[in-house]
């Protein structure tokens, strides 16, 4: 299938085309995909007008961070442009909740947050600087829920946010991997923004690399351990794959959190998270039968 072309007879991005092809061999994924088309084409927008961040990250710095566990980005450091930033959370909000991912109530609630002078920008520091604080292999702790004084926000925030702040963090990733040697983090969340991994990738040479899923930095990790509880016993390790061995899925026996896995030693192009993670929602689908947790 040759790729589509935009308006101005570009080529649209291979994330899109493969997207497209998803949804073409599996029409029950067609809504995911949809929705998934469009953030991806808001993300890239907005990304194309971040500025480059001004880091000094030097030798000792990131020596030191990797010794304790910290993430590597603070806040401050984010180059954040507020007015871009409040039309992500808007038009993001408006996406999940024309696919009926997110409910009118809180996509009202959210929208004016993100109107409201300067009411945001709190809340968006402590979500960033609580979720860059949590060490779960080692202490267990989960993520504190974003608040404002007397007010109780959308749960649905915490994704809205996510998808929001993706832009700027992909930016800071892109600027900051090529100077960063990682080989002394061994922890289960990112070391530059202090996420969750969205899924992994499984290397021809049989080694596992974990993808952030809010700035999609990758690092490698242990093949065996649950990267959210550090458990390294095979025999509580529950693991399935797709019939063509492309897509794989390793579930907990002891927290019952699950990690999808891009196995590169079956495919012919390089993980695409953007469309690896639509394409893996039947693994997700069966991982939550199975009684785990994403």
């Amino acid at each position: 299938m040759p790729p589509e072309r935009h308006p101005l007879g570009r080529s649209e991005p291979r994330e899109i085309t493969e997207l497209r092809q998803i949804k073409a061999l599996q029409p029950e994924l067609g809504t995911a995909v949809d929705m998934h088309i469009a953030l991806f084409d808001l993300q890239r927008r907005v990304q194309s007008r971040v500025s480059l961040p001004w880091l000094s990250l030097d030798d000792d710095r990131v020596r030191r961070q990797q010794a304790s566990g910290d993430p590597l980005l603070r806040f401050e450091e984010i180059p954040l442009n507020w007015t871009d930033f409040r039309l992500m959370v808007r038009q993001t909000t408006d996406i999940l909740q024309r696919f009926e991912a997110l409910d009118s109530d809180d996509q009202q609630q959210i929208q004016a947050l993100a109107r409201d002078g300067h009411a945001l920008e709190p809340v968006v520091k402590q979500w960033y600087v609580t979720s860059a604080a949590r060490h779960p292999v080692e202490v267990g702790v989960g993520v504190a829920p974003v608040s404002m004084v007397g007010e109780e926000l959308p749960a649905m925030l915490e994704q809205v946010l996510a998808l929001a702040i993706r832009p700027f963090l992909m930016r800071c990733a892109e600027a900051l991997a090529p100077r960063l040697d990682l080989s002394g983090w061994h922890h289960g969340y990112c070391p530059l923004c202090g996420w969750d991994p969205e899924l992994a990738v499984i290397t021809p040479a049989a080694d596992r690399q974990l993808l952030c899923g809010r700035c999609s930095s990758s690092w490698k990790f242990d093949p065996i351990a649950c990267p959210f509880c550090g458990n390294a016993d095979r025999t509580r390790i529950t693991s399935f794959a797709t019939r063509d061995g492309r897509y794989r899925l390793a579930g907990c026996d002891d927290c019952h959190k699950y990690i999808k896995a891009y196995d590169a030693r079956h495919a012919t192009r390089p993980v695409l998270p953007a469309v690896d993670a639509v394409a893996m929602l039947p693994l997700d689908a069966e991982a939550i039968r199975r009684g785990y947790d994403a």
